[in-house]
């Protein structure tokens, strides 16, 4: 306790204490500076959380969690950079296991268990494939491959079924599981689509039949293409009669029928047969033969049917034939004619256009209907624009009328406190009140006493006595000194003081140093270390 009432003791007493209430003040204005946290990584797996989890204490990464355990949050400034980190480390896995497992292979692994963890290994590549189609949160794939044999009879197809978890809202479209049984069955050897099975999470199959047969119906990139024609024409429209009135002046829509059925035809069609003059002859063929023989001749009669009868010969009759063939060729047309997908049936468009605007003599503004003549003029434009095809059977209509003009609602202007009227701008700014009176309590009542403290102000000298009354002095004759100089120059003479008076300045002076001295003796006698600290100073100043 002695070494405490010292000089020495006290500057460190007081040293110790300015230290403690400048750390005290950094604690808080830190605490008050609490870094901002964003979220890492979500919708992890209980195995990768912990992983994620065991690695940030590792590398000495702050984190919280959000609210519902949903998601990991660590410091806004180290997001980027833990994510790498995380990613180096293989971080997050997802659940699945993919090919990483054939690297830790034991040395005496049997055949059959290689081939177990192959197909693992395939199964986790292919669900993190899946993994990373849009609407798909989840994903599980289970094969089935049988054993190879040599035996054609004995031979098996592979088979595999997929299990998806989609995203809250969201489905899969016929195109889209399509794509996964595609995915699936390209990467097993002699695996086919048809033995690829898809289901969801609610027990949906969606690899059915059913849904196969929807491949025919419209799918979304046909709605797409229908929904850009029609707006394709309608920009058209727009564009083009904005500059003949106004911005703002018209207003279309169309409907478009569009055919997206594939059409293929085979035609063979002939000629009618040309004159033989101009045609050609393929193939030509004659033929001509002539003959003499007797004719029977007599009277007819039993004599002449008759064994061993005969019968009168008359005169012989000579016969002739000729035969000619001829082939032309035939004049033939085949034809294949395919007609391609998305051709426009009908389009149907309905154009409103506002009333003209004119502007008076006298600056006021009218307006009124179109012209026949104008309105004329813009359904031939809009005819262009469009296509317009009367075989086809597209319909327009025009109609001119004046725009209802939208009313705007009178919205109340808020109050400038309004958006700082929360929970949490009231919780932030009581931080920083409570912040502010602390730091300003630390400072005035503990910081600032002990500097005072250690640098001590100079003592001020003590106050001199109070003058004593000096007695009144006789009177006497002033005496006047005059010089032969300011005699001659006429100027007044100079009064100088009385033995009295410089007597009694020099009294008063003397009872004035006697009491300094005594001062300072007894403050010399009190605290000699003050007083040796005040005469250093006085020589450092000379």
């Amino acid at each position: 306790m002695e070494f405490f009432k010292s000089a020495l003791g006290r500057n460190l007493a007081a040293g110790a204490g300015i230290a403690m209430v400048l750390a005290l003040m950094a604690a808080i204005w830190m605490w008050n500076q609490k870094p901002a946290y964003k979220v890492l990584l979500t919708n992890f797996s209980d195995r990768d959380g912990g992983a994620i989890i065991a690695a940030l204490q590792q590398m000495n990464i702050p984190y919280q969690f959000a609210e519902g355990g949903g998601a990991i949050l660590v410091p806004a400034e180290r997001v980027h950079d833990t994510r790498l980190k995380l990613a180096s480390q293989g971080l997050p896995k997802g659940g699945n296991v993919g090919f990483e497992l054939m690297e830790n292979q034991k040395l005496g692994v049997s055949q059959f268990l290689e081939q177990v963890n192959f197909q693992r290994a395939l199964e986790g590549e292919l669900a993190r494939s899946i993994n990373s189609i849009a609407m798909v949160q989840s994903a599980r794939v289970h094969l089935a491959i049988p054993k190879p044999s040599v035996f054609v009879r004995d031979k098996q197809q592979p088979t595999a079924a997929v299990m998806v978890n989609l995203y809250p809202g969201r489905t899969l479209d016929a195109q889209q599981v399509s794509s996964i049984i595609h995915l699936v069955s390209s990467s097993v050897p002699e695996l086919t689509a048809k033995n690829v099975t898809v289901v969801d999470q609610n027990g949906l199959l969606l690899s059915s039949p059913e849904n196969r047969r929807a491949n025919t119906q419209l799918d979304p990139s046909q709605l797409k293409y229908v929904q850009d024609l029609q707006d394709a024409i309608v920009k058209r429209i727009e564009s083009i009669l904005t500059p003949v009135v106004g911005n703002g002046n018209v207003r279309a829509e169309a409907t478009a029928e569009v055919d997206f059925s594939r059409v293929e035809q085979a035609a063979e069609s002939y000629k009618p047969n040309s004159p033989p003059e101009v045609s050609a002859i393929r193939s030509q063929r004659s033929n001509e033969s002539s003959s003499s023989e007797p004719k029977p001749g007599g009277v007819p009669g039993a004599a002449a049917n008759q064994p061993g009868g005969t019968a009168t010969p008359s005169a012989s009759a000579n016969s002739a034939q000729k035969e000619s063939t001829v082939n032309y060729e035939l004049d033939k047309t085949i034809s294949y004619t395919q007609q391609a997908m998305g051709g426009i049936k009908r389009l149907n468009v309905a154009v409103v256009v506002n009333h003209k605007r004119e502007v008076g003599a006298d600056g006021k503004v009218t307006t009124r209907p179109l012209t026949d003549q104008e309105k004329t003029q813009i359904t031939d434009l809009i005819k262009e624009a469009m296509g317009y095809n009367q075989q086809r059977g597209d319909s327009l209509n025009v109609m001119n009328s004046a725009f209802a003009e939208t009313l705007q609602e009178a919205v109340p202007e808020e109050p400038f406190w309004k958006p700082f009227a929360t929970l949490e701008f009231a919780k932030s700014a009581v931080q920083y009140l409570l912040s502010l009176l602390v730091l300003g309590y630390l400072y005035f009542k503990l910081l600032r006493p002990m500097v005072k403290q250690l640098n001590p102000e100079p003592p001020k000298p003590p106050e001199p006595p109070p003058e004593p009354i000096a007695a009144a002095p006789t009177e006497q004759p002033t005496v006047y000194e005059a010089s032969t100089e300011s005699a001659n120059r006429a100027e007044p003479a100079i009064p100088r003081k009385t033995r009295q008076e410089i007597e009694a300045e020099e009294e008063e002076k003397e009872q004035v140093y006697r009491s300094n001295l005594q001062a300072a003796k007894a403050m010399t006698m009190k605290d000699p270390k003050m007083v040796a600290d005040i005469v250093r100073g006085w020589m450092n100043d000379e």
